[in-house]
């Protein structure tokens, strides 16, 4: 099993790394956008991660525009964005797509690993969180319509 940390990602510079900076810590990975109804997620998402980074979490986003353009801005715009409006101060990466041929690794991985309803692997649409424990391992993927408040139990447990 490849755990999510030897997962080859694009930082927002544009160059190509991997998550091993973050092996041993509880994740929360997030496809974001900064025009979605879901958007003020952003601030819950970074509570979240000043509440627990301390103890080994850590929240990574991941920008997209595949669900109704919401996210057409460049890295540096996003970046900038997320800062002045939700004070993010957790890792933002490259700009990806997370369904059809040219879904980044990372988003192949965790929808392999935590289907969605009914099986389905398709991300349906703007902050879909999937949680990973400190081995790597996906045990759980949140709807977008789940509070980042809402998973703050599972965090704990795996801390």
């Amino acid at each position: 099993m490849t755990a999510v940390t030897d997962i080859s990602v694009r930082e927002s510079s544009g160059t190509e790394g991997d998550l091993s900076a973050y092996a041993g810590q509880v994740l929360l990975i997030v496809n974001t956008a900064s025009a979605c109804g879901f958007t003020p997620q952003l601030g819950d998402l970074e509570a979240l991660y000043r509440d627990y980074h301390p103890r080994g979490f850590s929240v990574l986003a991941f920008p997209c525009n595949q669900f109704g353009a919401q996210e057409p801005g460049s890295a540096e715009e996003i970046a900038t964005f997320c800062e002045k409006n939700y004070g993010v101060t957790f890792p933002v990466f490259a700009k990806i797509e997370v369904n059809g041929a040219n879904a980044a690794p990372i988003f192949a991985h965790l929808k392999k690993e935590a289907p969605g309803l009914l099986g389905s692997e398709a991300i349906k649409w703007n902050f879909t969180k999937f949680l990973v424990d400190r081995a790597g391992r996906v045990v759980e993927r949140y709807a977008p319509t789940t509070s980042p408040k809402d998973i703050a139990k599972d965090i704990e447990k795996l801390l």
